[in-house]
């Protein structure tokens, strides 16, 4: 079926979009202009959409807002968006009065022509999507990069070929109560993440787990082989295991060992690179390449994949170098919003940083985090919801009496950037890697890292 074919076959039922956001936006666009009975749904007032809502009343979208947002939805089909759990009350209720819940992302699976690459994990999902994608288009692809990240691909249907590949993005929360079917599936790894949304950690778990249990056996799964849930996810997978591994002996994928990266297959080893001559630095960059070379054996060259990894500089917000300012290195890891990021960024400088953390709280535990900034931070400076549950931890570390580390809360985040700049000194970084999400104070971990990029650009 086609989307056109899609949308037609809507225009007898009533629709009900939730989220007018990045990723539901231009649904709710191609269904009033197709003439279909849509219903936009968010909690915002119409005054804080800042003429979003005026524009899609005009395109005859009716809306409803406010707190009451979700209450007494009762329409045919229901598409959610990703930070609306489908366990809700209120989805649940539509549910069994009948209305079919799915997502922009379920119906861009079952309507896409070509095939799909598609990642998720607790960290490094955008850098793994993002070497997939410029892989593939390096060796002659044509890629269409979306979920949660770039933008979105549903509308884009008309225009995408048999023979061009998807690569996407999938977060616990799109992925959770979905079906897809990729051709390639990634789990980067998996560690506690989000459990503020999910009713706890086995969840979070089997939502990931969703991106490749309806996989056929022809189809590649591709997973960590050290990470602990990997024995879980292989009991369930119909499909075609690979693995990648830094420590391990693997029966077939992607293996560093001694300072080289290799294809294992059929007990023979290709060689691809040295892996001292990926760009990114860190061990969580050179895993992240590891499950890109396993996911895309056959597609792509190992010249191409190393003349790749020997330029490329990172998306922004990851480990980014913002600035040398008077000797003194200036890091943006923004993506650190959960222990597991911060810790592998810690992990990855060549000296012991000046750190920024804290954030938003989502009931992760820190008590891995306080033994990692024992031993591998210069000094912490805590902002946010989490600084005082940060700082606890620090203190509790059986690491911190001699660890001489020393620890700073300040409220406002400008001030704990400019306290850390004023603490450092020639050959100092300082890193911005939070452990936590922004939304205690920022829209997103873009804004927060651009807001750390303004003020470490006007120190003089």
């Amino acid at each position: 079926m086609t989307l056109h074919q899609y949308v037609d076959s809507l225009k007898n039922k009533t629709i009900a979009v939730i989220g007018i956001g990045v990723s539901n936006t231009p649904l709710i666009e191609l269904l009033c202009r197709n003439g279909c009975d849509v219903t936009a749904c968010d909690k915002r007032s119409l005054s804080q959409m800042e003429g979003e809502g005026e524009r899609l009343l005009s395109l005859g979208a009716k809306l409803k807002l406010g707190e009451d947002y979700l209450k007494d939805l009762d329409q045919d089909i229901i598409f959610r968006t990703p930070g609306l759990m489908p366990f809700d009350p209120m989805l649940e209720a539509a549910a069994e009065r009948g209305s079919l819940l799915t997502s922009e992302m379920e119906l861009f699976f079952s309507l896409c022509p070509c095939r799909i690459f598609a990642v998720t994990g607790s960290d490094g999902k955008t850098t793994t999507t993002t070497i997939i994608a410029e892989l593939l288009r390096s060796a002659g692809y044509t890629v269409h990069l979306g979920g949660n990240i770039g933008h979105p691909l549903l509308t884009e249907l008309p225009s995408i070929r048999e023979e061009d590949i998807a690569v996407l993005e999938l977060s616990s929360f799109q992925l959770h109560s979905m079906q897809c079917r990729p051709d390639v599936a990634v789990i980067t790894n998996i560690s506690p993440n989000h459990l503020d949304k999910h009713k706890d950690y086995q969840d979070y778990i089997d939502a990931k787990r969703n991106i490749f249990i309806s996989q056929h056996p022809l189809d590649r799964l591709v997973l960590n082989f050290d990470d602990p849930q990997t024995p879980y996810f292989m009991a369930s997978a119909a499909s075609h295991v690979s693995f990648f591994s830094d420590r391990s002996e693997i029966p077939e994928g992607a293996l560093a060992e001694n300072g080289e990266v290799f294809w294992c297959f059929d007990g023979v080893r290709e060689r691809i690179m040295s892996a001292g001559d990926i760009k990114l630095p860190g061990e969580h960059n050179l895993l992240n390449y590891l499950a890109a070379f396993t996911a895309v054996r056959g597609y792509v060259s190992a010249e191409i994949c190393r003349q790749f990894a020997v330029n490329f500089a990172g998306v922004a917000h990851r480990l980014e170098h913002v600035r040398t300012l008077h000797g003194v290195s200036y890091i943006n890891d923004s993506i650190g919003s959960s222990p597991s990021r911060t810790i592998a960024g810690l992990r990855a400088m060549k000296e012991k940083p000046i750190v920024i953390a804290g954030g938003y709280d989502k009931q992760i535990p820190f008590d891995s985090l306080g033994d990692a900034l024992c031993q591998y931070a210069k000094r912490v400076i805590l902002t946010g919801n989490t600084a005082s549950k940060i700082h606890t931890a620090i203190r509790h570390s059986s690491l911190y009496p001699e660890s001489g580390l020393l620890v700073q809360e300040i409220e406002d985040f400008a001030d704990a950037v400019h306290a850390a700049a004023a603490y450092a000194v020639a050959g100092d970084i300082v890193l911005l890697s939070p452990a936590c999400a922004s939304f205690d104070r920022f829209k997103n971990f873009e804004e927060r890292g651009n807001t750390f990029k303004k003020i470490v650009m006007e120190l003089q």
